[in-house]
Order: C-alpha cells, then sequence, then structure tokens
C-alpha cells in the first residue's frame, strides 16, 4: 500500500476531482491518495466522487491553509 499526494491549491472545481479521478486510474486497490485543495467545495466534492466511483473517503479535514481529503483507490 502506498499513499500520493496530489496539491491541487489554488485551483477551482472541478479541477480538483478530475485530476484526482485520472491519478487514481492509476493506484492500485488499496492505494491512498492525499489531496490537498483550497477550493471551499472540496470537500463535498470528494465524498460525492467517492460515493459515486466506489472510492473510499478516508479522512476530510479543514485547516486554515484549506482542506486535506484521503481518499482508498477501490478494485478495478
Amino acid at each position: 500500500m502506498s499513499e500520493r499526494l496530489l496539491d491541487a491549491r489554488g485551483l477551482k472545481c472541478p479541477l480538483p476531482v478530475m485530476m484526482a479521478a485520472k491519478l487514481l486510474r492509476t493506484l492500485s486497490a488499496g492505494d491512498q491518495l492525499r489531496v490537498l485543495a483550497t477550493d471551499p467545495l472540496a470537500p463535498q466534492d470528494f465524498a460525492d466522487f467517492c460515493a459515486s466511483e466506489g472510492h473510499e473517503l478516508i479522512e476530510s479535514a479543514a485547516s486554515k491553509e484549506g482542506y486535506s481529503c484521503l481518499i482508498g483507490a477501490r478494485e478495478r
């Protein structure tokens, strides 16, 4: 299992989700992707994306720097 990082800070919807979707296609089941974002819609966008695509939203957190979402890749 590995963890990858996607820095999508400064990008607006739908770019963070689109970039994450592309990267998740390269990961194995059980690998994790941490996405850093500043778009205030990012936490809900990633929750919706994971629910529709079968990935696991492991954590979603806010800080003064923005948002961090940890996604577990689904089996392909």
